[in-house]
């Protein structure tokens, strides 16, 4: 079997650095990424118009994972579904999920957006912020949580809230361009049930595993849902 490589402490912390810098990037990126957002455009016009802000102004070329820019019941779609192109309306709400590249390292953000006064899909926008810093503070108790716990933990939060679980999961690891993976898996790498494992964990490359941790928030009707994340471990 497979060792995971040994690296120094000043390795570690450049590691981690370079991540940090990464979701900060990242943040930037998504403050520049609001004003882009009108009504009457189309989601596919929203992403071109986010991978030319990213290129020119943040330098991104690569996103580890697909661009991601849902409006209205296009927000109920699993990741892995590709829904048609919707144009966006007054009184939309929207997600935006990204994983840009900066340099080799990974970032991975997502952000809800609520266009108009709808109350109810303002109402689900404003819980994810919180219940994702719940979360957290949560993990931070007890890092050598396992997965499957700290997503039984993201989806109680959220029920508390009165809306419903949107994902079958709750996050996953994140790291050096292209990061970990075991093919087939959608287990071990995840917050999600079935991953009993310690979250406190190192990868291939003698790293501590970082995760990122997500939040879906579907409401009641099941017409809509929202959907926050970022780095948890750093």
């Amino acid at each position: 079997m497979a060792t995971a490589a040994t690296v120094t402490p000043q390795e570690a912390a450049a590691y981690t650095a370079s991540l940090v810098e990464a979701e900060r990037q990242a943040a930037a990126m998504f403050i520049d990424i609001e004003p882009l957002i009108r009504v009457g455009m189309s989601e596919k016009e929203l992403s071109d118009a986010i991978h030319k802000l990213g290129e020119d102004k943040y330098g991104v070329k690569t996103h580890w994972h697909k661009r991601v820019v849902r409006s209205g019941p296009n927000t109920l779609a699993p990741f892995e579904e590709n829904p048609p192109d919707r144009t966006i309306e007054a009184d939309d709400i929207l997600i935006v999920d990204l994983g840009p590249v900066f340099e080799k390292w990974e970032a991975d953000f997502g952000r809800t957006y609520v266009l108009g006064n709808d109350p109810e899909k303002i109402k689900l926008r404003d819980i994810l912020e919180p219940v994702w810093k719940r979360v957290k503070a949560i993990y931070d108790e007890r890092p050598d949580m396992s997965g499957e716990e700290l997503f039984a933990i993201s989806k109680a939060e959220v029920e508390k809230e009165g809306f419903l679980w949107g994902a079958p999961i709750a996050g996953h690891i994140v790291g050096n361009f292209p990061h970990e993976r075991i093919p087939r898996d959608k287990i071990s790498l995840y917050i999600t049930e079935g991953n009993g494992s310690t979250m406190v964990s190192t990868g291939k490359n003698g790293h501590r595993r970082h995760w990122i941790l997500e939040i879906h928030a579907r409401h009641p009707s099941g017409r809509f849902q929202g959907f926050y994340e970022q780095l948890l471990t750093l």
